[in-house]
C-alpha cells in the first residue's frame, strides 16, 4: 500500500496542478469506500478554492476555504491529473474537476477514502490520535528513546505504530532498521539512546530517499503523471529474500513479526 514517501510524492503532484484553483464539479461513481463517501459533496465543493494541499501521516488534507477534504488512497489507490472530459475507467470512483482537468480516484480495492470535515483536520477522529511526523523538531534519539522504554515489543513493530510514530510502513521500517544495523525482532526497551538517535536518522533518510525517487512501485502506486517510482530498485532487504546483502554478501533472510514479512541481514543487523 502506498506509505509516506508515495503519499508525500503524491500530495507535492496534486498541488502543483490544484492549489489555488476553484473546484467546478465533483463527479462520485462510487460511494462505498472504506467509509462511505459523502453525498453532499457535489453541492458543497463547487465555487470553492483549493487554498492548500497538505499531507498528515497518510492523509492528503485539502484546505477548501470552508473545509477540508481528506484524501486517504488506502491499499491499492492513485490520484491522477488528468484533462477533464477523460473517460472513467472501471476503478475510477471519484473526480474534482477544475476547469481543464481533473484530479481521479482510483482506487481498485476500495480501501481509500475521501472524507469532508468542517472542523480542523487534526480534530478529525482518524487523525487526533497520530503521533508526531518523522521529519518534526520533537523527534530525536532521546524522545523515541523515551517512547520505547519498557516496551517488550520487537522494534519493528514499534516503529510501524503510528500512535508511536507515523507514516513508516513494512517497506521503509524494514530498510530503515537495516541502515540502522538493528534486527527487527530486538525489543523496543533494548535499544539504548544513541541506537535510538541513529534509527531516527536512518528513518529520515529512508524517507526522504525515497521520495526523491519518486518513491516505490510494487502493485498499484503511480505518481499523478502515471510514471512509477523507483526507489525499489535501491532497498538493501526489503522483497530481497535469499539474494546478497549489498554490504556483507551473507544471503538476505526472511521472517515473520508479528505476522508481517520481514526481511534482514544477519550479519549486518543485531
Amino acid at each position: 500500500m502506498p506509505e509516506l514517501p508515495e503519499v508525500e510524492v503524491t500530495r507535492r503532484g496534486v498541488a502543483a496542478h490544484i492549489e489555488g484553483r476553484c473546484i467546478t464539479k465533483v463527479v462520485i461513481r462510487r460511494h462505498d469506500l472504506r467509509w462511505p463517501v459523502p453525498r453532499e459533496l457535489p453541492a458543497i465543493l463547487p465555487g470553492l478554492r483549493v487554498k492548500a494541499v497538505n499531507r498528515r501521516a497518510k492523509y492528503l488534507l485539502l484546505d477548501c476555504e470552508q473545509g477540508w477534504l481528506i484524501v486517504h488512497l488506502g491499499m491499492s489507490g492513485s490520484l491522477r491529473i488528468i484533462p477533464t472530459g477523460t473517460a472513467a475507467a472501471k476503478h475510477d470512483h471519484f473526480d474534482l474537476e477544475f476547469g481543464g482537468e481533473l484530479m481521479r480516484l482510483r482506487d481498485p480495492r476500495r480501501f481509500g477514502a475521501v472524507l469532508w470535515t468542517q472542523a480542523p483536520p487534526e480534530q478529525h477522529e482518524l487523525i487526533a490520535h497520530l503521533g508526531p511526523e518523522p521529519f518534526s523538531a520533537e523527534v530525536s534519539g532521546k524522545w523515541l528513546h523515551g517512547q520505547l522504554r519498557g516496551r517488550t515489543a520487537p522494534i519493528k513493530n514499534l516503529l510501524m505504530d503510528s500512535r508511536i510514530l507515523v507514516g513508516v510502513g513494512n517497506i521503509y521500517a524494514n530498510e530503515a532498521l537495516f541502515r540502522s544495523g538493528i534486527r527487527p525482532s530486538l525489543a523496543g526497551r533494548k535499544l539504548s539512546v544513541a541506537r535510538c538517535g541513529a534509527l531516527v536518522e536512518t528513518v529520515r533518510a529512508t524517507l526522504s530517499s525515497a521520495i526523491e525517487a519518486g518513491g516505490s512501485t510494487l502493485r498499484d502506486f503511480t505518481n499523478t503523471d502515471g510514471s512509477s517510482g523507483y526507489f525499489q530498485q535501491s532497498y538493501f532487504v526489503y522483497d530481497r529474500h535469499g539474494e546478497p546483502c549489498r554490504v556483507c554478501g551473507a544471503p538476505v533472510k526472511l521472517a515473520s513479526v508479528s505476522q508481517r514479512s520481514t526481511f534482514y541481514c544477519p550479519r549486518c543487523q543485531r
